[in-house]
């Protein structure tokens, strides 16, 4: 500081433009240049106590930066409040999940179809679901997140809609494996939007978008509710598409990830795309080159194996497996519990059951719905649960803490509770294990690099396919025989997903995004901005 600049902070900055390093010199790799008796290009500032630094001027130290530089740079502002509206759209499509508990007991009633059919109509979206969630990640690794986002729901959208127009169980059969096979690739939003957060904001906002989840499923038994009764489940079949279409009619704003631009080599999309959000959200851009990463193979799947991912990938594929077969069939088993009051009269409920023929059929009431909607709500506590620890403990303590408490709570119904009791144990087991998921959700982006980001999380929401479709086996065929051993499997099950959480080698809370495969973990972010070998950086 100055003598006669009392009070003031003296901060040197290079005016934009004048890099020292000439585009020759390799983007990447170490030089020196010793210049003697030169002056310098660099002018003193001065810069008031608490004072912003000017728009012109950033990245003080560096000739290059890294689009997790820019990114953090920018910070979050009104682009990413956009991309999330947007984002949150195409997750809504949990609509068309929802969907399934509403329409499976009105066709059951409406075409006389037998228990197994209705189930079947239920399981082919399970399937085409687990088929195609790691076709449309490597879609989204080779040609882009918007690509591969676009096309799945544009799919999605079609054939949800073709739906409402089936005339006979065959065709809807199918059309609904289709609409499966596009509800796949819809994860997809989450690694594009990912890619655009700054650090700190990574985890809040990629919670917040999964209340678009529960927002969806709330309006699907408050649309029900108001359609079923007067124009019949076509048209709730057609009006569940609103998100999805509201979606198609947005998305040529969305970009493409600037990540995936640059390790695909196109530099200069990647550059437009960072000016672009930082000038909506009124911040500077570092100064600079952006540095190209190096090419490689994207969404390759031995990729996802190599000896530093191997590990964490099988891990995930438990988590992910353990999340969607404990969430679905909790789903399934509160329905059973409700109607037989308490886990000790379920059995005698069972045998009532089976003496009834397979073709009778109950429509649904309006206490099924009010109840369909209670359920539904106990996901929004399980955000907030998520948002408030997720940040502080990390996100693998994270998932295995819900983990622990749907284990717990599972273990609890061997008590013959009350119908209070048994309904407060239903909903803390619910917000938790959908809080899991959330975190799983978070993690899983954070952990694989850009060129298998989308691979990654494509293959996960494969293997949580592949515990949705075996679930009902145990949560309805098991229960059948012991209501006992069904919840022993399911908290069994969630207690070594929570060990599998604390075994994942890898923490990804305070780090930024990897973008090649070829440097240590996290090496765009710790490091990059230390001075001295005694600096520690988070």
């Amino acid at each position: 500081i100055h003598p006669g600049l009392c009070g003031f902070r003296v901060v040197k900055f290079r005016r934009t433009g004048e890099s020292s390093r000439s585009d020759e010199d390799g983007v990447s790799g170490e030089h020196e240049v010793q210049i003697e008796g030169v002056r310098t290009e660099l002018e003193p500032v001065e810069l008031g106590d608490g004072a912003a630094v000017p728009k012109e001027f950033a990245n003080p130290t560096d000739d290059t930066f890294m689009v997790e530089d820019a990114v953090e740079a920018i910070g979050f502002g009104k682009f990413q409040w956009k991309l999330s509206v947007i984002t949150g759209l195409a997750w809504a499509n949990a609509m068309e999940m929802m969907i399934l508990s509403i329409l499976a007991p009105q066709l059951h009633c409406e075409w006389r179809l037998p228990s197994w059919k209705v189930a079947l109509l239920t399981s082919v979206v399970f399937v085409g679901m687990m088929s195609s969630s790691t076709l449309w990640g490597n879609i989204s690794d080779q040609y882009g997140r918007k690509t591969g986002l676009k096309i799945s729901v544009l799919w999605t959208l079609y054939y949800g809609i073709l739906s409402g127009f089936a005339p006979i169980y065959s065709w809807i059969l199918v059309l609904r494996g289709l609409v499966g096979f596009g509800i796949g690739g819809v994860p997809q939003s989450v690694t594009l939007y990912a890619e655009f957060l700054p650090m700190k904001a990574r985890a809040k906002c990629i919670l917040l978008i999964e209340v678009f989840w529960a927002l969806g499923t709330v309006f699907e038994v408050l649309l029900a509710v108001v359609v079923m009764p007067t124009l019949g489940w076509r048209w709730l079949l057609i009006l569940s598409a609103l998100p999805l279409l509201l979606f198609a009619c947005l998305c040529f704003w969305l970009p493409e990830s600037a990540r995936y631009d640059v390790l695909s080599g196109n530099q200069e999309k990647a550059l437009a795309t960072l000016k672009r959000i930082a000038t909506e959200n009124g911040a500077p851009m570092p100064l600079g080159k952006l540095v190209v990463s190096r090419q490689e193979d994207r969404g390759k799947m031995r990729d996802l194996f190599t000896p530093h991912f191997r590990w964490t990938t099988l891990l995930l594929w438990f988590i992910w497996f353990s999340n969607a077969f404990s969430y679905y069939g909790l789903v399934l088993l509160t329905t059973e519990l409700f109607q037989a009051g308490d886990v000790c009269s379920i059995s005698s409920r069972r045998q009532e059951v089976k003496a009834k023929c397979s073709l009778t059929c109950e429509y649904l009431t309006e206490e099924d719905y009010t109840d369909l909607l209670w359920t539904t709500l106990s996901e929004f506590p399980g955000v907030l649960v998520t948002l408030w620890i997720i940040d502080r403990i990390g996100r693998k303590k994270t998932m295995a803490l819900s983990f622990l408490v749907f284990s717990f709570c599972s273990l609890l119904l061997f008590l013959c509770v009350g119908r209070n009791v048994l309904t407060v144990l239903l909903f803390i087991a619910r917000a938790f294990i959908s809080g899991g998921f959330q975190a799983a959700y978070v993690y899983t982006p954070e952990v694989y690099p850009t060129a298998t980001r989308a691979l990654g999380l494509g293959t996960c929401s494969g293997m949580a396919r592949v515990g949705a479709l075996i679930t009902p086996f145990i949560a309805q065929v098991m229960l059948e025989s012991s209501v006992y051993l069904t919840l022993l499997v399911y908290s069994g099950c969630c207690l070594l997903a929570a060990l599998a959480s604390c075994f994942l080698p890898i923490e990804t809370k305070g780090r930024g995004l990897q973008e090649s495969s070829h440097k240590e973990w996290g090496q765009e972010m710790v490091g990059r901005g230390s001075h001295s070998p005694g600096e520690s950086q988070e």
